[in-house]
């Protein structure tokens, strides 16, 4: 059978939900582990990724279902969340590659001054002291703080920052294009008859 048909359609529409609960999977096991290797401290953060793998995993298996069983409803929601969550990520990694220099230290202050537990993830992770000028009177996680040669962490996470909103906005971006391809698979698959039932019978 052509590729486009019912069965073709079926199993690519069932490969691109297996795809998203692999990509679920990893989040959730990414983030049990830097919780467990105490590589984040902040549990807001840890639950934020969970929450994310675990709505993704729900969705795929929705999707999965559905196309196993070619179930109507079921493709009917399946599309629905998936263009949502398409038009949120999408605007995302624009927003991500789009961003310039001062709305990136906006961003990165404001996330800062937001959660002490972060503070001290970045302090000892980038080896660094508060956020725009150290002040050796305040205690800090860093090492180099006892040896009084630390930079503002400013100034670390702004060389990363642009490498990290470019590959986090390329892969959503990516990411954002299967997603807008499985909701046309979807609506195509939806309107297709089985062919092992009788053509006559109304779906």
């Amino acid at each position: 059978m052509a590729c486009g048909g019912f069965v073709c359609s079926k199993y690519t529409l069932c490969a691109l939900n297996i795809l998203y609960m692999l990509v679920s999977l990893l989040l959730i096991a990414g983030a049990a582990w830097g919780k467990w290797v105490d590589l984040v401290s902040s549990f807001r953060v840890i639950a934020a990724i969970i929450a994310v793998g675990v709505f993704l995993f729900f969705v795929a298996m929705m999707g999965l279902c559905g196309a196993l069983k070619h179930h109507q409803v079921l493709l009917f929601f399946y599309m629905f969340v998936l263009f949502l969550v398409f038009i949120v990520q999408f605007s995302v990694s624009c927003a991500s590659l789009a961003i310039n220099k001062e709305q990136q230290k906006l961003l990165l202050e404001i996330t800062w001054n937001k959660s002490e537990a972060l503070q001290r993830d970045l302090e000892i992770s980038l080896d660094c002291c508060d956020f725009y000028a150290v002040d050796y009177k305040i205690s800090c996680e860093a090492k180099c703080h006892s040896a009084k040669n630390c930079e503002a962490c400013s100034v670390k996470i702004q060389t990363y920052a642009d490498d990290v909103l470019h590959f986090v906005g390329g892969t959503s971006l990516f990411f954002s294009f299967t997603e807008i391809v499985g909701v046309w698979l979807t609506y195509r698959y939806r309107n297709l008859k089985e062919p092992r039932l009788n053509p006559r019978a109304f779906l």
